[in-house]
């Protein structure tokens, strides 16, 4: 994000902290990479990264399908108008209603496991998601193509899957492959596309590959779509990719005010966002840019701790700043991805607002919750839903 400081410290007057921005020229630039990378290749957005409907209606409207893999976020796909070839119903664990309304939207399943080949709507669209086993660079919790994933059927299995979907009326459109989120290895990607490569003398030419996301956010995305593109040809098949982290990430940013500090065994800067907002640190250890956006001389360690009564909500460690006073404002980056989608009103804290900068302008997209907002549903009658 380059937002300029004087732009966030108006955000914040204006709209309280903690806070989520974003900054559409940065959303923007990201597609465009992916598109030069990637050239003709189908996209379609991992809705789970950040499904903010105006976000997504930005990325509709470039064209972007959507890989949607909860009944929520089908539903939202179904509220802005997609259908058919512009979106993707993926998923371990489908349900009956993924099915039905995946069904209703002409949507493409991604079978996860033998026995959905019973359970597909008839004359589903499919692609067979293969699990290559690979120990990939990524925190455990984001491997999604280890031998010990949940996720995938084996490459010994993919050929007899393919045939049992053709032998029950469904048409088997090709492959799947998606490895885990923010690989930091390119080379885990070329050993996946290997994998699927070796499976063509059994399965035949097939329509698409859809090689998945998971790039980090410096990944080299030419070098990974040659070869996501030469996989593609082996097969003879049109290449799709899934981006979700890549993105939005670098578009978003969460800012946090300074409620105080103390010293224990460590120097801590207290601030109003913790793990209700920005899980992700918490989670699996990711770590956030952080800038502050205040000048003052001199600099020391710092440990930025949110408010839970939690150890573990603590949103970065050893971050250099000036001797931190309340009031002054945090820029933690890279923070559009697994953010605000993963907040939670835990403590019944109510979750941030979310802003827009687009063209010098600030727009609000999604507004702050109260503690109202949060028990409102535990009021009143029961509808038994």
């Amino acid at each position: 994000m380059s937002l300029p400081d004087a732009a966030l410290h108006a955000a914040a007057q204006q709209y309280g902290t903690p806070l989520y921005v974003y900054d559409a020229a940065e959303l923007d630039a990201a597609l465009a990479r992916v598109r030069a990378a990637f050239g003709p290749a189908r996209v379609h957005y991992a809705m789970k990264a950040n499904p903010n409907l105006t976000l997504l209606r930005r990325l509709q409207a470039a064209d972007v399908g959507f890989e949607c893999v909860s009944i929520g976020e089908l539903a939202r796909a179904a509220h802005l108008g997609a259908r058919g070839e512009h979106v993707l119903v993926n998923g371990p664990a489908k349900t009956d209603a993924e099915y039905r309304l995946g069904a209703e939207l002409g949507a493409t399943f991604i079978l996860d496991r033998e026995e959905e080949v019973r359970l597909l709507p008839p004359a589903a669209r499919v692609l067979v998601r293969v699990n290559p086993a690979l120990n990939v660079s990524t925190h455990d919790h984001l491997a999604t193509g280890a031998a010990t994933s949940k996720f995938g059927v084996t490459p010994d299995q993919t050929p007899r899957v393919l045939q049992a979907l053709r032998d029950a009326g469904h048409t088997a459109l090709g492959l799947h492959v998606h490895i885990g989120s923010a690989i930091r290895d390119a080379g885990d990607f070329t050993a996946a596309f290997a994998r699927l490569r070796d499976l063509r003398a059994h399965t035949g030419p097939l329509a698409v590959l859809d090689a998945g996301g998971g790039w980090s956010l410096d990944a080299d995305l030419h070098g990974i779509a040659r070869e996501a593109h030469a996989a593609a040809a082996a097969f003879g098949a049109e290449l799709w990719v899934e981006p979700g982290r890549y993105l939005v990430a670098g578009a978003g940013t969460l800012l946090t005010r300074v409620v105080g500090t103390k010293v224990t065994g460590r120097p801590f800067a207290l601030v109003d966002a913790g793990m209700t907002e920005l899980l992700r640190p918490m989670l699996y250890g990711a770590q956030h840019p952080v800038r502050p956006l205040w000048d003052r001389p001199g600099t020391g360690p710092w440990d930025l701790a949110g408010p839970a009564c939690e150890s573990g909500d603590i949103l970065a460690r050893n971050v250099s700043l000036a001797a931190p006073q309340s009031g002054d404002l945090l820029a933690i980056g890279e923070a559009g991805a697994y953010g605000a989608a993963m907040s939670s009103t835990y403590l019944t804290r109510p979750r941030p607002a979310e802003v827009l900068y687009d063209g010098g302008t600030w727009t609000v997209i999604r507004r702050r919750e109260t503690p109202q907002h949060i028990w409102a549903l535990e009021e009143g009658e029961s509808t038994g839903q």
